[in-house]
């Protein structure tokens, strides 16, 4: 699926030239550092990096770091990736400064570290995100315009103190000073189904009016949450997950009004991309931001909606499968989640 005007703030370099008949002492291995499993947008991430290994042609082995965790366990596994000789490591950072030291001691040794999804202040580091105060202006602006500019406003947030909320939190509440009108209840999901779904039933039942939901990637469960409680729907903001996407085209006719933003877990690959490039002393920028766009289920936008949705896709991922030029493996690949 071809999505490029998507990732308009990505400038355009030479794509990646795949080296298919380069020796294992020529090939790379690479780390990958995780620290929220059970969702379906980070698997989609680590997917992404496998899919990007294997069709560079460049990469021995991909070694991934994968639990539910803090900084502290954090350092602990890019600590052992260093140790288990990674020529670049990409890292989804659980906090924006704590993880600095170790990232310089990576980038000491030579080894190029990329963070993606979310920023890290390390200097040494490149980045390589959405562009994520945008992701939530674009999502908060469409939902209050819907309201009117007045009325009752859930913020389902993530995971409180990550560099993704602070910055989408940041975003919505500067949308937030030029409507007075509209009061929000502020609440954290975790990015975890469980916990949205609970956050959600919990709202329904204490009988406060909610006119409106902004999430930060947990839609699809929200919306579930609504017709469980066989309450009427009111509109819903979320991100490109597929499931999410399905239900705003079959629950439309049902009264289900809502947005997606653009939010590509494909970064993770696009960050190996980046990686790679480095690593044969290619120039990039230290800092790349993918724009996000909001697609709404009006008549018109229903369109691009039904364009967009994959049935092959699990309902957690992002229709959203690749960055370009950053990316070139395929849908098979990234359905498939093996790397070298």
């Amino acid at each position: 699926m071809k999505r490029a005007h998507i990732f308009a703030g990505v400038s355009l370099f030479s794509m990646l030239a795949a080296a298919s008949g380069a020796s294992a002492a020529d090939k790379y291995v690479v780390g990958v550092s995780n620290t929220l499993i059970g969702n379906g947008w980070r698997e989609e991430m680590i997917c992404s990096i496998k899919a990007e290994a294997e069709a560079s042609g460049l990469v021995s082995k991909v070694i991934v770091a994968n639990r539910n965790g803090g900084p502290s366990e954090q350092i602990a596994d890019i600590r052992n990736l260093i140790s288990a000789g990674a020529n670049a490591i990409i890292i989804n950072p659980s906090d924006r400064d704590a993880l600095n030291p170790v990232i310089k001691q990576a980038v000491d040794k030579g080894i190029v570290v990329v963070a993606v999804d979310q920023a890290v202040s390390a200097p040494e580091a490149y980045v390589l995100t959405n562009d994520q105060v945008a992701y939530a202006k674009v999502g908060a602006k469409w939902l209050f315009d819907k309201l009117g500019g007045k009325g009752n406003v859930v913020e389902m947030r993530g995971i409180d103190g990550v560099p993704a909320d602070a910055d989408r939190h940041q975003g919505f509440t500067e949308v937030l000073k030029d409507y007075p009108d509209i009061k929000v209840v502020s609440v954290f999901s975790g990015w975890a189904l469980n916990k949205t779904a609970q956050e959600t039933k919990d709202l329904l039942a204490s009988g406060k009016p909610i006119d409106g939901v902004w999430t930060s990637g947990i839609d699809s469960t929200v919306v579930d949450a609504y017709k469980t409680a066989q309450k009427p729907f009111v509109p819903v903001v979320g991100a490109d997950n597929n499931g999410f996407i399905g239900q705003l085209i079959d629950l439309k006719s049902q009264g289900l009004s809502g947005a997606a933003v653009s939010n590509p877990p494909a970064v993770g690959g696009a960050g190996l991309g980046l990686a790679l490039d480095v690593l044969q002393k290619k120039e990039h920028p230290h800092v790349v931001k993918i724009t996000p766009v909001v697609w709404d289920n009006s008549d018109a936008g229903l369109v691009k909606l039904k364009a967009a949705y994959n049935p092959k896709l699990d309902p957690f991922y992002s229709v959203a499968i690749d960055v370009k030029p950053y990316t070139q493996y395929n849908m098979d690949q990234i359905l498939a989640c093996k790397g070298p």
